[in-house]
């Protein structure tokens, strides 16, 4: 109400510079208009559920991927290993195969000058 009895006296009172910034109508430049932007694309929101699924399953196959070079490579060092043991085991077995020959010889021999 009160606004009603004092709006004729702030019209009498107000400067013309003030009319007319009131009656201008607000209208944006042509340059303003020239730069609006394409909207953006609507995503779709990922919900809760669905990102701790395909964050589980990617962490898991990481995890996976990871461990199975690990393992693959422990087995590959290991195997060399054994085939490393191996070859000296039967080099080992070489030499006392060479060495019970020459003992077997020398018996012959022995046995040969007794006759």
């Amino acid at each position: 109400m009160a606004s009603r009895i004092l709006s004729p006296a702030m019209r009498a009172v107000a400067s013309p510079c003030t009319a007319l910034r009131t009656t201008r109508s607000f209208q944006p430049s042509s340059r303003r208009l020239a730069d609006v932007a394409a909207p953006l694309p609507v995503r779709k929101p990922v919900g809760a559920f669905r990102g701790g699924l395909f964050g589980f399953l990617l962490g898991s196959t990481l995890a996976g991927g990871g461990v199975y070079y690990y393992i693959l490579e422990e087995y590959k060092v290991s195997n060399e290993l054994l085939t490393e043991d191996i070859y000296s085991l039967q080099a080992s077995v070489q030499r006392v195969h060479t060495y019970v020959q020459s003992l077997e010889e020398k018996i012959d021999e022995l046995n040969k000058k007794k006759k």
